[in-house]
């Protein structure tokens, strides 16, 4: 059973589905209390650094319960999207401090003036293995995900990078601390290499 972590901005329907495509059992669970039992989490994430971090620091118990989770129990954790941007340290969209998992930080496209590449980077791109991860178990030769973003994640070590993509410049989208995991891209819209790697998330 995978537990969808609902804190309010998240784009949980799409992930639900997905899993259920899959064959695999997953739930929205708000509640930090359920959230203390989970084997799994999914942290999704769709909107503002500032607000996600705002959201999880007002739920009740909800980031204590996260943090014994993830760093303690050591349950597999996998953040999608924003979902992502928060395990790291601080993103150049707010002022908060993210949760700090995963030793990187987040930080804004920029492209010189005149550059005909788009922010937010939109749209399908192929990903590239950086080092090797139980996430990414079994991928094609071209693997490809669907992206929606305008800032990327940059990790502070390239130990902690799985997945390099290409938009103007080599980004992080996917990386690793551990039983911590996030990616940049929507597993949920990315068809069946959404459903690889929701399939190897799945059986760690």
């Amino acid at each position: 059973m995978i537990t969808i972590v609902n804190y309010g901005l998240g784009n949980l329907g799409s992930i639900y589905n997905m899993l259920k495509k899959i064959g695999v059992q997953s739930q929205i669970i708000s509640d930090p209390e359920e959230i203390a039992s989970a084997r799994r989490l999914i942290l999704p994430g769709v909107g503002s650094f500032d607000r996600a971090m705002e959201r999880i620091g007002s739920s009740g118990r909800l980031r204590e319960i996260l943090a014994q989770k993830a760093l303690v129990e050591k349950v597999p954790v996998l953040g999608i999207c924003l979902g992502m941007q928060l395990l790291t340290k601080s993103s150049e969209e707010g002022l908060l401090p993210g949760l700090g998992w995963i030793p990187a930080r987040t930080i804004r496209f920029c492209f010189p003036p005149g550059s005909d590449l788009k922010i937010p980077h939109m749209g399908w791109n192929m990903v590239h293995r950086a080092n090797p991860s139980p996430l990414t178990d079994n991928f094609e030769p071209e693997h490809r995900f669907y992206f929606v973003h305008s800032y990327h994640v940059r990790v502070e070590d390239e130990k902690f990078s799985i997945l390099k993509t290409i938009h103007g410049h080599p980004f992080d989208s996917a990386i690793q601390n551990d039983n911590i995991f996030g990616v940049q891209f929507h597993p949920e819209k990315s068809h069946r290499f959404g459903m690889r790697l929701l399939e190897n998330f799945a059986r760690l």
